[in-house]
């Protein structure tokens, strides 16, 4: 099984690093994991509707240079269908079982995901309401892809 993230910037927080390494680490043992940057688009701090939707279109052609036609893809968006950590293992492992070996999640940049990226997506994923940092996502998200794995093996650590 393939996991990866194709997420936008990059990651220069140590801590950030540190606890992605460490989960990455941990998933060896289930998946081929990888994270995959593409550049942000650089903007001023105001942005117009129209530049503003610029920047999500750039970003969104770049996001969708790293996915194949064959790769499953989760786009994180606030709007997107909230799962327990329960569902979202099942999930997953209905997805394997059913021949998806390839299983993208998309982390876009601060002004979110373009509409082209979205209507890729198989499926979008919530982590609640809350705005989170998209640095701070990656560990989560990838948190969450390490439990879903210990959760489907009835492993002691999701408790």
């Amino acid at each position: 099984m393939n996991i990866k993230l194709v997420v936008v910037g990059k990651l220069k927080e140590k801590y950030f690093k540190a606890g992605i390494s460490e989960y990455a680490k941990r998933l060896s043992r289930f998946c081929k994991f990888r994270i995959i940057e593409v550049p942000d688009e650089k903007a001023p701090e105001s942005l117009s509707q129209a530049q503003m939707d610029n920047v999500m279109e750039k970003e969104g052609q770049r996001i969708l240079s790293k996915i194949s036609d064959r790769e499953y893809v989760y786009a994180l968006a606030i709007l997107g269908k909230e799962r327990t950590s329960e569902e979202f293992a099942k999930e997953l492992d209905k997805l394997t079982t059913y021949g998806n070996s390839d299983i993208t999640f998309v982390i876009g940049g601060s002004l979110g995901l373009s509409p082209k990226v979205l209507k890729r997506a198989d499926t979008q994923i919530s982590f609640g309401k809350f705005t989170l940092p998209h640095q701070l996502m990656r560990l989560v998200l990838t948190e969450q892809v390490y439990r879903a794995f210990m959760i489907n093996e009835g492993r002691i650590y999701h408790k």
